[in-house]
């Protein structure tokens, strides 16, 4: 199998404090912090086409739009399901949609590139 369109992914966690707004600094309630949500979203869809991959070769995030539909307190299951919707050559987007046990939470479309490692790590760390 190959990565192909349709193909789905899911990463899930529970809530914990240390998932909050007021702890990851992007807000001051007790409640799931949007970057943990944008994090578990990218999760879903790197899992989802890791396997097809070259070895040698990973995905890195190069885009995400999100939406935060509902708040999550502690001690929830969040649950993120991705879905392959376009592959343009190294380029992959994805729909991806997160709810907890009472419904939908967020939603968001991401693309993720294909890119050998070693070069990839070798020109980021030329930065320093």
């Amino acid at each position: 199998m190959e990565i192909s369109v349709g193909l789905r992914g899911f990463a899930e966690t529970t809530v914990e404090k240390e998932d909050t707004a007021s702890v990851v600094g992007s807000g001051d309630l007790m409640v799931y912090a949007t970057p943990c949500m944008a994090a578990l979203m990218e999760g879903a869809a790197y899992e989802s086409v890791a396997p097809y991959l070259a070895e040698g070769e990973s995905t890195v995030g190069v885009s995400l739009t999100l939406k935060h539909l509902s708040a999550t307190p502690v001690g929830m299951t969040v649950r993120a399901e991705s879905t392959v919707t376009a592959i343009d050559g190294r380029k992959i987007t994805f729909e991806i949609v997160a709810s907890d046990e009472a419904g939908e939470i967020g939603r968001a479309e991401h693309e993720r590139v294909i890119v050998k490692t070693d070069r990839f790590l070798e020109k980021a760390y030329d930065k320093l």
